[in-house]
């Protein structure tokens, strides 16, 4: 393994992208995404991710010759087709309008039906908010959690971004799925053979279990209980209800072959604080609410961490894997 610019690293990881079968903008725009998710300490969204995504195209899972374009609109809302492409660069258009519309009607709301994985969310909000607006960002996934009260897993782990824009200082931003846990570290405690927490998921009969390897042929259960529950299923209408994609229900595991498309659903929200109490007005609210938070010792703003990893990487470089130099 060995540390290059981000600039490198991401030439390598679009070139890697582009073997696979994406086209040369496909690839770009995935590349920068794995890349920023890697460079803020997201690694389950970074580079780990382009051997999956390479195997998606070439199994025909992902279009790498899609072109995302908006086919629905009114007023500051707008509805993009992915193509069953990779997320990103639907991503990337839906960011586009979503910014175009809140600056000319206060609000907007941009759906994305049609698409993929979609990586760290808190990357478009992130932008969005460095551009001064509030945004908050929904995706679905494949099925891995039970409705309230049930079961069997009928929703997604389904991440819910928001970012804030402050006065002279990086935005106030919250990234979270709504399992309790990752369901990547379920998957090594079933290859190390160890056993999970109560609490963390459920057997394929819908009971508790601590069996790590029943756990992935059973159901992750949400954070909180069910108000967690209920909060996937907000996200779940959200992105899919209004936008037409494929509920997680209806979408093949990411981690077992398939030739489908997932057909998955974003969404991104974007608010003009200039269209309400007004920006200074926002801008100063946010700052006596930082400061209060800062009050107490040890409390650590949402976001800071990734900013100061953010900030390392583009001074000392990212860890590339050897396999990802080998086939780039």
């Amino acid at each position: 393994m060995v540390r290059l610019p981000l600039a490198e690293a991401q030439r390598l990881a679009a070139r890697a992208l582009e073997a696979a079968g994406a086209s040369p903008a496909m690839a770009r725009s995935a590349a920068a995404a794995l890349v920023a998710a890697e460079a803020e300490g997201q690694g389950g969204h970074g580079l780990s991710r382009i051997a999956q995504y390479a195997g998606f195209l070439q199994e025909g899972r992902a279009d790498g010759a899609a072109v995302p374009r908006v086919v629905r609109e009114k007023g500051g809302a707008a509805l993009v087709d992915a193509g069953n492409g990779l997320a990103f660069p639907a991503l990337d258009l839906a960011e586009r309008e979503a910014e175009k519309r809140a600056r000319a009607q206060g609000v907007a709301f941009v759906a994305v039906t049609n698409s993929h994985h979609a990586g760290a969310m808190a990357l478009p909000v992130r932008r969005l908010a460095e551009a001064g607006l509030v945004a908050l960002a929904f995706t679905n996934s494949p099925y891995a959690m039970p409705v309230p009260g049930g079961k069997r897993p009928l929703l997604g782990t389904n991440p819910v971004a928001a970012a804030f824009p402050r006065r002279a200082a990086a935005p106030l931003v919250v990234d979270l799925a709504l399992s309790e846990v990752a369901r990547g570290k379920i998957m090594v405690a079933a290859k190390e053979g160890r056993p999970i927490p109560e609490g963390w998921a459920l057997d394929g009969a819908g009971q508790p279990t601590t069996d790590a390897k029943a756990a992935l042929d059973g159901a992750m259960l949400a954070m909180g209980g069910t108000k967690g529950a209920a909060l996937a299923l907000v996200v779940e209408i959200l992105c899919v209800a209004l936008g037409g994609a494929a509920f997680g229900f209806e979408a093949d595991s990411f981690f077992a072959p398939s030739p489908n498309p997932p057909r998955l659903g974003h969404a991104l929200l974007a608010i003009d604080p200039g269209a309400l109490a007004g920006t200074d007005a926002f801008l100063d609210r946010m700052e006596a609410l930082v400061s209060a938070m800062l009050g107490d010792e040890g409390v650590r703003l949402p976001g800071s961490r990734r900013d100061a990893l953010r900030e390392a990487a583009a001074r000392d470089g990212i860890p590339v894997p050897d396999a990802l130099l080998a086939h780039a």
